[in-house]
């Protein structure tokens, strides 16, 4: 039984690996409740250091994300406007608010809604400028903020891929044994 319970939870928390390289998963949320549940079931057997500094980065990682977001959109010049309206285009586009598509649903929503978002918000940030300059600046912005989400999903799934092999390292021989 103990088994069948340790594969479940590490079938999860790969999911969640998974999952964090996509923008708006709960990816971390998943390898950190398979964890959780593991040491509750087992009376905390099997974590020991390597594991509980990889829990603490997986704790980081959710700061390590919105930091990517915000270095991305501030290294192509993306204002207070753009980053807010990135932000409120992820909410709507996990949502399902953005234009029906017959494939993708919330992933692709999560995927341009922060895009779209940051255009839009750059957009009304630059109304001084002229029209095709306003759409540069807007473009330039909304770059930024997806190349820093795409930064910071990967190196939040490295975490999380990183916390899973050392779990599994750290807990398996607990396992085998009590098998």
């Amino acid at each position: 039984m103990i088994m069948l319970l340790y594969l479940l939870l590490v079938g999860v928390m790969l999911a969640g690996a998974i999952g964090e390289m996509i923008p708006g998963m709960p990816g971390v949320t998943l390898v950190l409740g398979g964890v959780l549940v593991w040491t509750v079931v087992t009376g905390f057997a099997g974590i020991n250091l390597p594991l509980l500094v990889v829990l603490a980065l997986l704790v980081v990682s959710s700061a390590i994300e919105a930091l990517a977001f915000y270095w991305g959109a501030k290294k192509l010049g993306a204002s207070r406007w753009g980053q807010v309206g990135a932000v409120i285009g992820l909410i709507v586009g996990f949502l399902g608010l953005l234009p029906a598509l017959p494939v993708g649903g919330p992933i692709l929503g999560a995927l341009l809604g922060p895009f779209v978002g940051a255009f839009v918000g750059e957009f009304l940030h630059v109304h001084e400028l002229p029209l095709k300059q306003r759409c540069r600046t807007a473009l330039k912005a909304s770059l930024g903020t997806v190349v820093g989400a795409i930064i910071g999903n990967l190196v939040d799934g490295a975490i999380a891929v990183l916390a899973v092999i050392i779990f599994v390292a750290s807990t398996w021989p607990l396992v085998v044994l009590v098998s």
